[in-house]
């Protein structure tokens, strides 16, 4: 019986410990992946900014610029990508939707971003787009990977349509999370106009015919959790200016401030992020440790239940046996 008991505990053994890293290596990059239907919103607000006034070509100080930041995931597109790439891809249509403080647009940046769902990595398929133009992307946008390392990543930039390292600047502990810390420094850059202005009848190409060009820089700063590769915080500082192509007239600032994110949705992303990241725990760090530490106590118990029966188990030599009656006759 002991014998018995010790085999079954050898095969419950060699089954946790098999199953641990194939949880973790076969499971986890599988099962974790982004909704190909998610749609997030993020509100985005820059106080005290510097405007253009598109009406007189000025520059004006305004209270406070709001960007609101939407991502929907395109289902139909995502299974039409599948269906092309053998991929499990997810489609977001994202637009940055910028307003000034009396609630009027001041320009909109439309994007089709498609990427690998378990690894952030682009995918390179009809449609990728940022403002109707089509791009082909290096890098990620938006989200980090899942378990984020300590180094740098290639990020995209829409304004630029062009890629460039985000730098891993360290750890920092952000509303009680431990959050890696990025940052991205694009240089002053000539950028397209966005397709729709806020003033009737102005367009790209005739502000070009004035003779001006749409010139940008930016600090990006991103606050991740490694776990999930969720941003829970973001800011960046920002400057565009309009630049006369004569090389004399002085530029004009179309927009120039601190842009950070509002504080309820950093509440609302640090409680949803908490959540999130108990769950790709459970998959790489909780589960195949416990089941690994499991496997190697079942083992330490069969081996002990086998020895306990050989000891127990008389040798074959000190066995007696009662003789046999011999026919006396």
């Amino acid at each position: 019986m002991r014998r018995r008991s010790s085999l079954v505990l050898l095969a419950l053994a060699v089954f946790f410990a098999a199953l641990s890293p194939l949880l973790r290596w076969y499971a986890f990059p599988r099962l974790a992946r982004i909704p190909a239907g998610q749609y997030q919103s993020v509100v985005l607000e820059a106080k005290n900014a510097t405007l253009l006034d598109y009406g007189s070509m000025t520059a004006k100080k305004v209270s406070k610029v709001s960007i609101v930041q939407t991502l929907k995931g395109n289902v139909e597109e995502a299974k039409k990508v599948d269906r092309a790439t053998g991929r499990s891809v997810v489609v977001w249509d994202g637009l940055a939707y910028i307003v000034g403080p009396d609630g009027k647009m001041v320009s909109e940046l439309p994007e089709r971003y498609i990427f690998d769902a378990h690894s952030q990595d682009p995918v390179h398929y009809a449609g990728e787009s940022v403002d109707g133009d089509p791009v082909t992307r290096q890098g990620i946008e938006y989200k980090f990977p899942f378990l984020t390392e300590k180094r740098d990543y290639l990020y995209f930039d829409a304004q630029t349509r062009t890629s460039a390292p985000i730098h891993y600047k360290g750890t920092q502990n952000f509303r009680g999370l431990e959050v890696y810390y990025f940052e991205q420094t694009i240089p002053w850059t000539r950028v397209a106009l966005p397709k729709k202005l806020p003033v009737a009848g102005v367009t790209p190409a005739t502000v070009e015919a004035m003779g001006m060009q749409r010139w940008y820089t930016t600090k990006r700063m991103f606050w991740v959790d490694p776990t999930t590769g969720a941003p829970v915080n973001g800011e960046e500082i920002h400057q565009e200016e309009m630049r006369y192509t004569d090389g004399k007239t002085p530029p004009v600032t179309a927009f120039a401030g601190d842009v950070k994110m509002r504080e309820d949705y950093i509440q609302h992303t640090v409680a949803l992020v908490k959540s999130q990241r108990q769950l790709v725990l459970l998959m790489t760090t909780y589960l195949p440790w416990g089941f690994l530490f499991l496997g190697a106590a079942l083992l330490s118990l069969s081996l002990l239940l086998e020895a306990r029966g050989r000891r127990r188990r008389p040798p074959a030599s000190a066995q007696t046996y009662d003789p046999e009656p011999v026919p006396v006759g």
